[in-house]
């Protein structure tokens, strides 16, 4: 069983910078790609990044550019690099596999973005 436990949100202005983190624990080794999600309040959940194992990243066209994704494969754990937030931002942010596995799910991280 994995889990996966999100920190690092907050409150930051406009123009602002965060990173997120998540520490993967349990069997991981089979996961072939890790990425970050983020629902915003009345709105489903999208897709973010991901990084595959061989380490190519690829990301939404809407955080293209701002965001950037990484990993610690030593450390189990799985970054997100915020730069220029926007109001649009705000959101509970998650990792998880790509794509996701609905058993994997943690609490998330609230990022808020302030105008």
């Amino acid at each position: 069983q994995v889990q996966l436990v999100e920190s690092g949100g907050g409150l930051v202005q406009a123009g602002g910078s965060l990173t997120l983190s998540c520490a993967a624990s349990g069997t991981i080794f089979r996961i072939n790609a890790m990425g970050w999600y983020r629902q915003a309040p009345g709105k489903q959940r999208e897709w973010v990044a991901a990084i595959i194992r061989g380490g190519t990243k690829i990301y939404a066209d809407s955080v293209k550019g701002r965001f950037t994704i990484s990993r610690d494969i030593a450390k189990n754990m799985v970054f997100l690099q915020m730069n220029s937030l926007k109001p649009e931002d705000t959101a509970v942010y998650y990792c998880n596999e790509v794509p996701a596995y609905d058993d994997y799910w943690g609490q998330g991280t609230q990022v808020t973005v302030s105008s």
